[in-house]
């Protein structure tokens, strides 16, 4: 397998020799004979192709391509008349690694960094250069484009009213097996001249460092970066950042780590002879299980950045990025609580050992305030659902017994809730009911996990109150029933929960209303898909086809499912957020939280990456969670909000066996904007129905179901 890599490599390598050394040819160009959406120009000269568009209330923004193959690709961007940025090239690099596909493609426990593997860069023949229409969008695709086993083309995607512009390598490979990660950038040949004044990124310490003129080409490096990009300020003004999409460039890792996802510098990685800057995917993670990108045979994988120009310099394009994500903060909505779930952040079992170790009997030094309290604070996450000791058996017994363990998780969370964040207790016991699950409680609750023959499911111990005891399915459905709990499946159909819910869709616990369902994340990675999470989506779909009874639905809600935080983590690129519909003060601790299980049960909330938003969304007037007389022309409605430009939604219904997608075509969306989407469609004989919203870099929300109102 690997020999016909190599060859690939030396064919890639030889055919780049043959163009460098060749007279000058120009590409061909294809114009669209009609006018492109939104007011994007095309203006043709002897050797170059200018691709001009709108991008904010009185400015344009435009792209110059070179037709001569013997000069540089990007002849300049510019931006309100002012070029910031010219004769470069596209730069890439595809590590391609191969899959263990003992499992299929859905996987998360892969190692492809631990088998052969080999990187290839870029190489664009640029024998053709197309210009056309893409919905509201414009697609300027080069011809040509090829990286070891995978070949397609390198395409810049125009969003009019936008600044932003999408460049990608948009490949395939019928490589078997395939797993790769990839790197993306722009570059010059490491004697050219360089075109910019300096090479800048936003430190760990939030301060913009920048290499200027003949230190930004020194041999390569990767430094620690905030924001997720690089920028490159222009010899006369101006500047230009990579920007990844925040969510779908980082694969999923057990840690959000910040993992030096940005390089600049000469010869980085296989760029040998080039000198560059752009962003990057690390090959090593969080050094447990690295999964890597899927790349199922045949299918177009999009390996896209954005490129964003700016009048100003990398604090204003940096500014001008983050705006993308809200500060990379989730929007405070009105009648409205964010909710997020599955951290194993172990501060309990922390809190223990640390206490041991200072002999102290108050709050350990050091633990007064953890760093995750803070982050949280500043990404206004309001409520945090911890999965606290998820350890082996040995850390937790060297920590504390059971009732010991769970009494500190309940003080720890009450002290360092308030009134702007509610800490609450969680676990993922992964016990009793098979695969991996999460327990919810709507106050503190005492139980242990292996009830002993003979002794009661419940006791009442004097200092703590009720005790129970769980050691088998039904002690579990019980216990959630007692005390009016929730449980739902981790990462279904994936890790430890690889076959599950599916497993145990037929017992009595899954069909109770005290099992929720499965929640959700991007896992695994396949840029070839249009969508984050298609598994879980895929699922929820699924559990409310086989529900034949009001208490059998199930939902979805995000979780993140990461491990210790701390300042450096890069952790909203890995996060989502759930929207409960919850109005009032955030509740407080000490009197319960039974609003907040009561908000996920009832289907009161929407789930997002952050971007887009859907604050509003009926069926005939039915909100998700609630029942509606689905008929031949059901109204759907939605209200939402985005900040990148906006792809398409979706409205996803079942009958009970089959899936039904009604696409309303978003495209031409200017970015941050809000509106109402409304379509009618034939539901006779659906079971449920929601919808889902995505944006051009994959970001999106979805909903709940709206349920056929029960006979």
């Amino acid at each position: 397998m690997f020999a016909a890599l190599q060859l690939a490599t030396a064919l890639a390598a030889s055919s780049l020799v043959a163009i460098q050394s060749a007279q000058a040819q120009t590409a061909a160009f294809h114009q669209p004979a009609k006018a492109l959406p939104g007011d994007v120009r095309i203006v043709r000269a002897q050797d170059a192709v200018s691709i001009d568009w709108p991008s904010a209330q009185g400015e344009r923004a435009q792209l110059v391509l070179s037709l001569d193959q013997s000069k540089p690709l990007i002849r300049g961007i510019s931006v309100g008349g002012k070029t910031v940025l010219g004769d470069v090239d596209p730069a890439g690099v595809v590590t391609v690694g191969t899959r263990d596909l003992k499992q299929g493609w859905t996987v998360f426990f892969d190692n492809p960094r631990n088998r052969p593997f080999e990187s290839f860069p870029l190489t664009l023949s640029r024998n053709d250069i197309t210009v056309r229409a893409e919905g509201g969008y414009t697609k300027v695709i080069v011809g040509g484009a090829a990286a070891g086993p995978f070949s397609g083309t390198y395409e810049f995607t125009i969003y009019p009213g936008s600044r932003l512009v999408r460049a990608a390598m948009v490949m395939s490979t019928q490589r078997e097996a395939t797993a790769y990660t990839f790197d993306s950038g722009l570059s010059v040949a490491s004697s050219a001249a360089l075109p910019w004044r300096s090479i800048a990124y936003t430190d760990v310490s939030d301060a913009i460092v920048r290499r200027e003129g003949e230190a930004s080409r020194k041999p390569a490096v990767s430094p620690k970066v905030r924001a997720r990009m690089i920028v490159a300020e222009g010899k006369s003004g101006g500047a230009l950042g990579i920007v990844p999409p925040p969510h779908q460039f980082y694969y999923p890792l057990d840690y959000a780590n910040n993992d030096n996802s940005a390089w600049y510098g000469s010869d980085y990685r296989d760029l040998k002879g080039r000198a560059g800057f752009g962003l990057r995917q690390t090959l090593e993670g969080d050094r447990r299980y690295v999964p890597w990108v899927n790349a199922p045979p045949g299918t177009v994988q999009d390996m896209g950045v954005f490129l964003l120009p700016d009048g100003g310099d990398a604090a204003s394009v940096t500014q001008a990025a983050l705006a993308y994500t809200r500060g990379d903060r989730f929007k405070a909505l009105d009648g409205h609580r964010t909710f997020t779930s599955h951290y194993h952040v172990e501060h309990t079992e922390a809190f223990l050992n640390t206490a041991r170790f200072q002999q102290s009997t108050g709050v350990p030094d050091g633990l007064e305030s953890p760093e995750f309290v803070k982050r949280f604070k500043d990404m206004n996450v309001e409520i945090v659902h911890l999965a606290e000791l998820h350890l082996g058996r040995e850390a937790l017994d060297r920590a504390g017994d059971r009732l010991t363990l769970l009494k500190t998780m309940h003080a720890e969370t009450e002290r360092l809730s308030d009134d702007k964040l509610l800490l609450l207790p969680g676990e993922e016991p992964n016990v009793q009911l098979g695969g991996h699950w999460i327990s919810f409680f709507p106050k503190p609750v005492y139980w242990t996990l292996d009830r002993k023959e003979g002794q009661p499911f419940v006791e009442n111990d004097p200092k703590l109150g009720k005790v129970y005891h769980v050691g088998s399915q039904d002690d579990v459905l019980k216990l959630m029933e007692a005390e009016r709990g929730l449980m739902w499946t981790a990462h279904p159909r994936i890790k430890g929960s690889y076959g599950f819910p599916d497993k145990h869709k037929d017992t009595e616990f899954f069909k109770s209303d005290r099992f929720l369902g499965g929640a959700w994340k991007n896992m695994p990675s396949d840029y070839s898909l249009p969508r984050l999470g298609s598994r879980v989506l895929d699922t929820l779909d699924d559990m409310n086809n086989w529900a034949s009874k009001p208490s059998e639905r199930k939902f979805a809600p995000g979780e993140v499912d990461v491990f210790q935080l701390s300042d450096e983590s890069e952790l909203y690129a890995h996060m989502n957020i759930n929207y409960l519909r919850l109005d009032g003060p955030l509740p407080r601790y000490a009197d319960g939280w039974a609003s907040v299980l009561d908000a996920l049960r009832g289907g009161r909330f929407f789930t997002t990456t952050g971007e887009v938003l859907i604050p509003e969304f009926t069926i005939d007037g039915a909100s998700s969670g609630e029942e509606a007389a689905f008929g031949r022309n059901a109204t759907v409605r939605a209200k939402i909000e985005w900040t990148f430009p906006l792809a398409y939604a979706e409205v996803v219904s079942g009958d009970g066996t089959k899936i039904y997608r009604d696409r309303i075509d978003l495209t031409g969306s200017a970015p941050f904007g809000s509106r109402t989407i409304e379509k009618r469609v034939d539901l006779r004989g659906r079971k449920w129905a929601r919808i889902e919203v995505w944006d051009v870099a994959t970001n999106g929300a979805y909903t709940p179901p709206v349920f056929q109102k029960a006979k």
